[in-house]
């Protein structure tokens, strides 16, 4: 069996397990039982059960259409506008949703800051590698055209700015009784919106120009579905 065939295949069980049993129910010794190997053969491929989730999710991203469809816009200040967009209304989206599977994968991103941060850093890895180039070559057009102004010298840093802001905000939402005041602001993706577009240097006119513009259905439901 080749090495791409195998691979496929301990993916395949892995999803599976994941499903059924979640991240800490799931060990390496459940998924290569699985996939009809021994432990060992699985290590080869993926050394650790975050490496093994991480590129689960990375490949849930890599092939959804609408998400390629977003990334293939051409770089612009709208195409910059909507990813950010997109990146807020996902976060915010979390802690309503009826779907708990974005809420788990949420904690197990803040225990993994709690504990080694080896899963934060590979999806981090993978999220920046996905949708940082778009990101960047979107600002570095807001600012050729002038409607944004430069803000340091890393553009990937300032993607990884407005990615934390808007995963932190949904933080404080994620329990029951939200741990700020501002969980219930129905204006607040709006707001953080704004406040992300600023930071990354964007000028008030442009932001007034393209944040209220109408996104197409499909632009729209590909945007809420950035990993983040």
């Amino acid at each position: 069996m080749t090495h791409d065939l195998r691979r496929e295949l301990i993916l395949a069980a892995a999803k599976r397990c994941f499903a059924h049993h979640g991240f800490a129910g799931t060990t390496t010794k459940s998924v290569a039982a699985a996939a009809s190997i021994s432990e060992g053969l699985l290590f080869k491929h993926f050394p650790t059960k975050s490496a093994l989730y991480a590129e689960i999710l990375a490949e849930e991203c890599e092939a959804d259409p609408g998400l390629h469809k977003l990334l293939g816009l051409p770089p612009s200040t709208d195409t910059l506008v909507v990813l950010i967009r997109g990146m807020v209304g996902h976060f915010l989206d979390i802690p309503g949703s009826e779907e708990q599977e974005e809420a788990q994968r949420m904690r197990l991103m803040i225990i993994s800051h709690l504990n080694d941060g080896e899963f934060a850093r590979l999806l981090f890895e993978k999220v920046g590698a996905l949708i940082g180039p778009a990101f960047a070559a979107s600002l570095e057009r807001a600012v050729a055209t002038g409607d944004a102004r430069p803000v340091g010298q890393a553009p990937l840093t300032l993607f990884w700015f407005a990615h934390h802001t808007a995963m932190m905000a949904a933080l404080s939402r994620l329990p029951a009784v939200p741990t700020l005041p501002y969980g219930d602001n129905p204006d607040l993706a709006r707001q953080l919106c704004e406040f992300i577009l600023r930071g990354i240097g964007l000028t008030e006119i442009a932001i007034a120009l393209h944040l209220d513009r109408e996104m197409p259905l499909d632009l729209m439901a590909a945007a809420t579905t950035e990993s983040a």
